[in-house]
């Protein structure tokens, strides 16, 4: 039995793909950047182009302590209240291994409501000028007029109280209407430094 080998066998080696293959490309769509910001809004390049797209953030350090990076979501008017029901669960750890916990937390969650979600399980952002969280959204095919838009959120915070949190967050926007805009904000005060990246996934 003949024994068949890669022309290139290692990955470092691998100059081209083969031609079957497509697909899985993070495309730079834009990039802003906090100072003081009361919000952080994408109005443009979230349409049809592409079926899933991802906000990743980087270092998000709120001026108010203890307060919680939240998100909302526009369906084709001008304010961002696009109805939606969400689920969260949360793993939580002190820095001084005092406390840990694993579980749901049904007070990060909503049922049919147009208000902001929370990317934070049972805890919040710590404002010391250490403390901020990192993490992702991913946002699937928002310019359907036929299906919910399904959403699902990671982030890990460092939180007032010292502890690293590690949040999984889920839902889908209840709404026909396309989402057209995506809006960022802390849940009290102003986002006071941080990066947001959109991406589109081809």
């Amino acid at each position: 039995m003949a024994l068949l080998f890669a022309n290139n066998n290692s990955l470092s080696a691998i100059t081209t793909k083969p031609s079957g293959l497509s697909g899985g490309s993070m495309n730079l769509i834009s990039t802003q950047t906090a100072s003081s910001s009361s919000t952080i809004s994408f109005t443009s390049g979230i349409d049809s182009t592409y079926d899933e797209y991802v906000f990743k953030f980087y270092d998000m350090h709120p001026a108010s302590n203890s307060v919680n990076l939240q998100v909302n979501f526009r369906d084709g008017g001008s304010s961002y209240d696009a109805t939606k029901t969400t689920t969260a669960f949360m793993a939580h750890h002190a820095e001084d291994d005092s406390y840990t916990e694993f579980g749901y937390d049904g007070g990060a969650d909503l049922a049919q409501s147009t208000a902001a979600q929370k990317l934070i399980a049972a805890t919040s952002i710590g404002s010391d000028n250490d403390q901020s969280l990192s993490g992702e959204l991913h946002l699937f095919a928002p310019s359907s007029t036929t299906f919910v838009k399904h959403f699902i959120v990671t982030t890990n915070t460092c939180g007032a109280s010292d502890s690293s949190s590690n949040t999984f967050i889920a839902g889908y926007c209840n709404v026909t209407a396309a989402i057209d805009g995506v809006q960022f904000s802390m849940s009290s005060g102003n986002i006071d430094s941080g990066v947001i990246k959109l991406y589109g996934i081809s």
